[in-house]
């Protein structure tokens, strides 16, 4: 009898670590996935401050962990039309399959204050993203602003306000930064080199936090 139970034990405990060995891999595959985070640049001036501000964001956000992978997708000079019941075939065809990609793992919205409100272009882009409510594409999925105003008080904080709103219609976790960053990045471009340390510094600290979030979620399976 007591051999019975030994053996008993034995194969319960064979089997507990074949299993632990067999989940543990798993959680290895998974931990070595890419995670990847998309920087939108929403300024029709392509390559200025808007979308140096979101690459700076994008550069903080790989630095955080080798598994982060970056895009900046600048927008500044396509053409890209607001949502219609038959959504016509332009640029935004092209931008459609990243967001769709398995690896994607959250986003960067970047966007100059115009009238202390989002500009024509991220309107455009966050309309167009309708099909990717369902299914559920981007649902769980971090989410951070970048805003830009030609002063301190340009409206920023209303930017990042507008665009959170507008994508926890999708489902997604809107972020902030560490301190002073609490609400998103909020930067003052008065130039087409913006030398605004404090804000610049702001976008990394949202970059660096968005790709903490990712990571996170990304370990859950989420």
């Amino acid at each position: 009898m007591n051999k019975q139970i030994t053996r008993r034990k034995f194969l319960g405990a064979a089997g507990a670590a074949a299993l632990a060995s067999a989940v543990g891999s798993t959680a290895t595959a998974a931990d070595n996935k890419p995670v990847k985070i998309l920087g939108i640049a929403c300024s029709p001036r392509k390559g200025m401050t808007t979308a140096k501000a979101v690459q700076t964001a994008l550069d903080a956000a790989k630095a955080v962990n080798p598994r982060i992978e970056v895009e900046l997708i600048d927008l500044g000079g396509l053409n890209i039309a607001g949502h219609s019941a038959k959504p016509p075939a332009d640029d935004f065809d092209a931008i459609l399959p990243k967001l769709k990609d398995p690896a994607f793992g959250g986003l960067i919205i970047g966007s100059p204050s115009y009238f202390r409100g989002i500009s024509s272009l991220c309107k455009a882009f966050i309309e167009r993203c309708a099909p990717l409510r369902e299914p559920r594409t981007l649902a769980d999925k971090p989410v951070g602003v970048v805003a830009l105003g030609s002063f301190r008080n340009g409206g920023q904080e209303l930017v990042i306000e507008q665009i959170q709103t507008a994508m926890l219609c999708f489902g997604m976790i809107p972020v902030g930064g560490n301190s002073p960053a609490y609400q998103g990045a909020t930067v003052l471009s008065t130039k087409d080199d913006s030398g605004d340390e404090l804000g610049l510094d702001t976008a990394k600290k949202l970059g660096a936090r968005v790709a903490e979030v990712a990571l996170r979620l990304a370990a859950k399976g989420v």
